[in-house]
């Protein structure tokens, strides 16, 4: 079975990605089983610049092609925040945390006002590969309290608009159809043939 090395070791981004390269009959391989002593500083400002930053490093160890993404919250009101830093905005990714924090600071924003969209970077890298960058969003708005229990992050106070329903509340075959990693894997696997001659 071909296998696709993804430098994440966040089990939450590792099942987005199985379900969306099992299809194609790819084994993800997640940076635990590859590379676990790596730790990969991300000193980027933006979610191309951290991908890229990812992706390149662990090719470069490896020896392999890599795919690396990053992505995040983007909300209107608070000036594209927490943006790049989602998963640390209140604690080293605590995702309970980052939602109080992210509420509180939304506290008295009408609903028309709190419009969001999750977005995803995705970075392929490997020898004798030009880096390419892919990227992704989905539209949505914050909710004034959780609720569902699928997924990670941010999904429980993200209202996709379009589904009637909490992030947190579909299923990750719901979810990979309209989300921001979802969009950005399918735009990869348009270009894959011709990265991977």
């Amino acid at each position: 079975m071909k296998q696709v090395v993804i430098a994440t070791k966040n089990k939450g981004k590792a099942q987005d990605f199985e379900a969306l390269f099992d299809p194609l009959g790819y084994k993800v391989v997640t940076m635990f089983e590859a590379a676990p002593d790596m730790e990969i500083e991300e000193t980027g400002t933006t979610f191309e610049e951290n991908a890229i930053l990812k992706a390149e490093a662990l090719a470069k160890e490896l020896g392999t092609i890599v795919i690396a993404d990053d992505s995040g919250l983007a909300v209107d009101a608070l000036n594209g925040e927490p943006g790049v830093y989602s998963a640390r905005y209140a604690g080293d990714h605590d995702d309970e945390a980052n939602m109080k924090k992210l509420l509180e600071n939304l506290q008295g924003i009408e609903n028309t006002n709190r419009t969001a969209r999750f977005c995803c970077c995705i970075a392929m890298a490997g020898p004798n590969l030009n880096t390419t960058t892919v990227f992704g969003t989905c539209e949505g708005v914050i909710a004034h309290e959780k609720r569902g229990t699928n997924g990670f992050g941010y999904d429980p106070i993200f209202f996709v608009p379009s589904l009637n329903r909490m992030m947190a509340e579909l299923t990750p075959a719901e979810k990979g159809a309209i989300s921001h990693r979802g969009n950005a894997i399918r735009k990869l696997k348009e270009q894959l043939p011709n990265l991977i001659k």
